[in-house]
Order: structure tokens, then C-alpha cells, then sequence
């Protein structure tokens, strides 16, 4: 299997494209939306509270449509939802700009992707057959990291020579193109159910797939808790301008640093071998993880800074490929929509709880940049305990190779 074998696929470009187009997008947004709080508000609580707004939809609505992607055909479920980040961009661009509005459109925009994540996860290996799927999935998590390290540099750009209002209105346009990117994935995509409907209970199936899978469980619980202690981005805006003395561009910076690091990273494993002890390289990345969170917490140079956070984003990246190949191998189709589901609740409550917990940790140690470093520097020592813990009690996760028959 070459390098490049995922592109020749019928289907595969245009579900790359919109993805890549929707995700640059909405990290625009993020560091717009992040940089108007902070300057209204001066609140690492109102910074933190913004992952509240955005995991609450995963929390109450991930499970349903993960049983939706696997009942129904999966492109609609992806128009819909575009469709609904398509009028919260208006909303953004041409409405007003209160803390309250603000966390209304993230709030959308999450309940949005919440219904789209199943089943974008799910489509994938209705166009990728197994042997591809490594690839398939590093070029797709490449884009991602492609469009958040060029969106958030865009965005901080923008904000300082013609305000967040530009970046909404823009917006608008990418998320239009990315609709038009959703419109063109074929329209027979319908997931295959081999097992009968139960009801009610089937929608918990995804759950109860995790729950007897020790590997995978194992694999996104490190993610959970390693991510939800050592998450610094939602701080990056005290760190640009009351630790690094700097501005919104150099907030699109910081933004972007982990997300360049993770693109060189992708595009090396790309044309490399793949990982064959792949239970302790996830264990070794979460582990480097943790210890580039706790040297950025430290830093007071803007290039140490963005070179910590890019080591950040390419050790996150190759723990991203080995958790999601996994899952992609390991989960029959019948199921792929809830399982995905399942494991977008770990996602993003490890995400946007993160995010809260930095926040909230951030306050607690007395606010203001001395709160900030010691939030950031004590949840990438948390990190560490995590993966010390997890490789611990989990000897599937320690003896998982790549090579062996899923």
C-alpha cells in the first residue's frame, strides 16, 4: 500500500474536503469567539465555561445519533447538521456579539457536530476497504491538524487588522463549500444492519461494544483522562496577553502551534512502517504529551512556547491515528455509528472538560497568569500519573501490537 492510496478512492476526496474545510472554519471561530470573551469578560471561568456550552450536546444527544447513523443514510444525517452550522455562522457574522449569544452558537454548532461526528466516522469505511484504512485515516487526521494550525493563524491575522466580524463572515463562505463538499458523497451510503432493532436498548449497544472491548476501552480512556488534565488551550489567551506580552495574532499562533506539529508528524507516518508495538508507543506519546504541557506552562518565550505546544501536537497526533485505527478495524459496521458515538462523549468531554477544568483550576489557584501556569503545569503532572495508572491496570494495553488480528 502506497502513500497516497486513500486519494484514488471514489468518494474518499470529497468527504476529505469537507471535513477539512468545515474544521478550518470552526477553529476560526474558536480563537474569534475566544479572543472577544477574554477581551469583554477578563474571565478564565468565562473561557473555561465555553467547554461546558460545547460538550453539554455530546452528553445528551451522542448516543441517539449514534443510533440514527446506524438506522439511517449516513450523507443526510452530514447535510443536516452542516446545514445547521450554515445558519449559526450567519447568526455569528451579522447578529450581535454578547457573552450569552456567543455561548448560544457554540451551543448550536456542538449539537450540530454531535449528530454529524457518528455518522462522518461511521461513512468512512463505506469508502475505505481495511487495507487502505491506516492510510485513509492518517490523511484524514492530517487535514484536521492541517486546518487547525492554518485556521487559528488565519484567524489571529484577521482579528487584528479587521476584527472577529471578518472571521464570521467568513466563515459563512467555508461553511457553505463544505456543504457543497457533503452534497457530493454518494447517496447510497446506508449502514447494513446485521443484527435486529431493540428498541430503546440499541441505542446503548455502542457502549456496551467499549465496555467488553478491553483494548479499546483502555486505549480511549487514556485519552480521556490525559487530555481533560493536560488541556492548555483553552488558557492560551491569558498566556498571549498577560504571560507572552502579546497579542490576538500571537493567540492564532499559539492556537496553531500544536496543529503544525501534528502535520509534520502525520506526514511522516504516512511514509513510514506502521507502529508495531503500538501499546506502548500510545503510552510513550500521551507520557511526552503530559511533559511538553508541563515545559509550556514554564515558558516565557513566545518560540519556546510555540515549539512546546507543537511537540505537544505531535505526540497528540500519533496517539489520534493509533486510537482511531483501532476503532475503524475493530468495530463491525452494524455498530460503527453507536460505538463512535460512544467514543465522541470520551472525545469531547475530554476536550471541552478540559477545557473547564482549566479554567475552574485556573481560578482556584488565585486567576490572572499566575493561575494559568500553575492550572497548566500541575494538569500535565496529572498526565503523567494518568498514563503511570493506565499502564498499570491494563495489560492488553501493553501487550497490543499493531501486527495482531483484530
Amino acid at each position: 500500500m502506497d502513500a497516497y492510496a486513500a486519494f484514488r478512492l471514489r468518494g474518499y476526496l470529497p468527504l476529505l474536503a469537507g471535513n477539512f474545510l468545515s474544521a478550518f472554519g470552526l477553529q476560526m471561530v474558536a480563537v474569534a469567539v475566544s479572543w472577544d470573551l477574554y477581551v469583554q469578560t477578563r474571565s478564565a471561568l468565562v473561557l473555561g465555561n465555553v467547554g461546558f456550552v460545547q460538550v453539554a450536546p455530546f452528553l445528551f444527544f451522542a448516543l441517539s445519533a449514534g443510533h440514527l447513523a446506524d438506522r439511517l443514510n449516513r450523507r443526510t444525517i452530514i447535510l443536516a447538521g452542516q446545514v445547521l452550522q450554515l445558519a449559526v455562522s450567519l447568526l455569528l457574522a451579522f447578529g450581535p456579539r454578547s457573552v450569552a449569544l456567543v455561548y448560544a452558537c457554540l451551543l448550536l454548532t456542538a449539537t450540530a457536530r454531535a449528530f454529524q461526528w457518528p455518522a462522518r466516522s461511521a461513512i468512512l469505511n463505506q469508502i475505505v476497504p481495511p487495507d487502505a484504512m491506516g492510510n485513509a485515516v492518517t490523511w484524514n487526521s492530517s487535514a484536521m491538524e492541517i486546518a487547525n494550525m492554518a485556521g487559528p493563524a488565519a484567524a489571529g491575522l484577521l482579528v487584528a487588522l479587521a476584527g472577529s466580524r471578518t472571521v464570521y463572515a467568513i466563515q459563512v463562505g467555508l461553511a457553505l463549500l463544505a456543504l457543497a463538499c457533503f452534497s457530493s458523497l454518494p447517496g447510497h451510503l446506508n449502514p447494513a444492519p446485521t443484527t435486529p432493532d431493540k428498541g430503546p436498548q440499541s441505542v446503548l449497544d455502542g457502549i456496551r461494544f467499549l465496555r467488553h472491548n478491553k483494548l479499546v476501552l483502555s486505549a480511549i480512556s487514556l485519552d480521556l483522562f490525559g487530555v481533560l488534565f493536560g488541556g492548555a488551550v483553552a488558557l492560551l489567551p491569558i498566556f498571549a496577553a498577560d504571560i507572552l506580552h502579546a497579542g490576538p495574532q500571537a493567540l492564532g499562533w499559539l492556537r496553531a502551534a500544536p496543529s503544525a506539529g501534528a502535520v509534520l508528524m502525520a506526514t511522516v507516518q504516512a511514509h513510514s512502517r506502521r507502529i508495531e508495538h503500538a501499546g506502548w508507543a500510545l503510552l510513550a506519546t500521551v507520557s511526552g504529551f503530559g511533559l511538553a504541557t508541563i515545559g509550556f506552562a514554564f515558558s516565557r518565550r513566545l518560540w519556546l512556547s510555540l515549539l512546546l505546544l507543537a511537540l505537544l501536537g505531535a505526540f497528540d497526533n500519533v496517539s489520534v491515528v493509533l486510537r482511531q485505527s483501532l476503532l475503524q478495524l475493530r468495530t463491525p459496521d452494524h455498530l460503527r455509528g453507536r460505538v463512535f458515538a460512544a467514543t465522541s462523549i470520551f472525545i469531547n468531554c475530554s476536550n471541552q472538560l478540559g477545557a473547564v477544568e482549566s479554567g475552574w483550576a485556573a481560578a482556584l489557584f488565585g486567576g490572572g497568569a499566575a493561575g494559568a501556569v500553575a492550572s497548566v503545569w500541575t494538569g500535565g503532572v496529572a498526565t503523567l500519573l494518568v498514563v503511570a495508572g493506565t499502564a498499570w491496570v491494563s495489560p492488553a494495553l501493553r501487550n497490543w501490537r499493531s501486527s495482531e488480528k483484530l
